[in-house]
């Protein structure tokens, strides 16, 4: 069977609901030159069927920054890294209320609140965020979302009695392939919290970061993984090298190869929301409009937790040129 034709067979059986197996997401994972456009158009044939032509839109605040004990190889927070990332405790209430605010004005309907940190603990810090949870549940239509590290079920149902609807929790990369890339802490402490979430009754939104010198197969094992925890939301990062980071003069990736990324994880989770986040910028230059085209369902707007993002105004723009609403929060 040419390639044309497999892609062609492939999202036909997906849209019948069939699973794509790892051997034929490998094989996707092969195609080039002008059969990436059908690739393309096949994944968003699919985003369309499963997910609409509305995109979501969620937004963050870096609540807490810095002195991270963790040693990801990517993270300019790192306490093991010299950057100019910014080093700060946790902002007060009416900080992470009011960008609650801002992010809802611009469109956003998930607004996360996320901390350095291997992982929170009850006290002051947990209490802070739940009284802002509270205030941002009654005071805004937004649903509140926290990344606050590795957690148990208790700690969850904590943040869930106080108006979290969403928890996120990257696996950042491939059980296998995750000791390059981090070794401070074991990959089940992430696929625990995950698991934490979910028994909490909670949404969970857990992706991960490309670009950090895995192989296609590492990135296929990862989708595996989160459809096997059936996460609800799956952000894909592309890394945006910090210097000062072990991965500072990394450069894997090219425009294609992003879109490819997200085509490929829209053929294996046909059903979930995929968001692109961080590195688009950088990563995908001009051609940045294009990952709807290859089956993204959202993408977080706004600045990132150390670099800069665009303007929400450009992305508004970018879904109205491409005729694609912004989801309405519920």
């Amino acid at each position: 069977m040419t390639m044309r034709g497999f892609i062609q067979k492939m999202s036909d059986d997906v849209l019948a609901g069939a699973a794509l197996e790892t051997v034929d997401a490998l094989r996707l994972s092969e195609v080039s030159g002008s059969d990436l456009y059908l690739l393309f158009a096949e994944a968003s044939r699919i985003r369309e069927h499963f997910k609409g032509n509305a995109a979501s839109l969620c937004s963050i605040i870096n609540a807490k920054s810095g002195r991270c004990p963790e040693n990801c190889a990517f993270c300019a927070q790192s306490a093991l890294h010299k950057t100019n990332a910014p080093v700060y405790p946790l902002v007060d209430e009416e900080e992470l209320v009011r960008c609650a605010r801002s992010a809802e004005q611009n469109g956003a309907c998930c607004y996360g609140i996320i901390t350095s940190g291997t992982g929170i603990k009850p006290g002051a810090e947990l209490e802070k965020i739940c009284r802002a949870l509270r205030r941002i549940k009654a005071e805004t239509s937004i649903d509140p979302s926290c990344s606050l590290g590795i957690l148990g079920v208790e700690t969850a149902q904590q943040l869930k009695e106080a108006g979290m609807v969403t928890y996120h929790h990257n696996l950042e990369t491939s059980r296998s392939f995750f000791p390059n890339i981090c070794t401070t802490h074991d990959y089940q402490d992430d696929v625990e919290t995950v698991r934490a979430v979910k028994r909490a009754g909670l949404k969970i939104c857990c992706g991960g970061i490309f670009g950090l010198g895995e192989a296609f197969t590492h990135r296929v094992e990862l989708a595996e993984t989160l459809r096997e925890l059936d996460v609800d939301t799956v952000p894909i990062n592309f890394l945006n090298p910090v210097e000062g980071t072990r991965l500072a003069d990394a450069n894997f990736l090219t425009p294609m190869e992003c879109l490819k990324i997200i085509a490929i994880y829209r053929f294996m989770l046909p059903k979930k929301s995929l968001a692109v986040c961080g590195g688009r910028e950088r990563n995908l230059r001009e051609l940045q409009s294009w990952i709807f085209l290859a089956g993204a369902s959202g993408m977080m707007t706004g600045n990132y937790l150390t670099t800069p993002g665009r303007a929400p105004e450009q992305d508004r723009q970018m879904l109205a040129d491409l005729e694609l609403t912004v989801e309405s929060c519920a």
